[in-house]
């Protein structure tokens, strides 16, 4: 895993458990991530993701409609 995890996978029932909770987060994070950064198709997956999985929280990005906004906020 790039994110630094570490999962001993010793074949106990708790061991799956804790595979497929820690991969659907993997997963599901480098998805917001694509989200955030304005993929169309991400904040789709990511939406029915959170409602397929309750647990799952993410922070939805707001679209800006103005697009000269931040321009304008940086020049004073």
């Amino acid at each position: 895993m790039n994110g630094g995890f570490g999962l001993v996978l010793d074949g106990s029932e708790e061991a799956g458990k804790r595979a497929r909770m820690m991969l659907n987060w993997d997963v599901s994070n480098g998805v917001s991530r694509r989200c955030w950064s304005g993929n169309s198709n991400a904040y789709e997956t990511i939406q029915l993701t959170m409602e397929d999985q309750r647990e799952l929280r993410v922070t939805m990005p707001y679209h800006v409609q103005d697009e000269h906004l931040l321009d304008r906020a940086l020049q004073g």
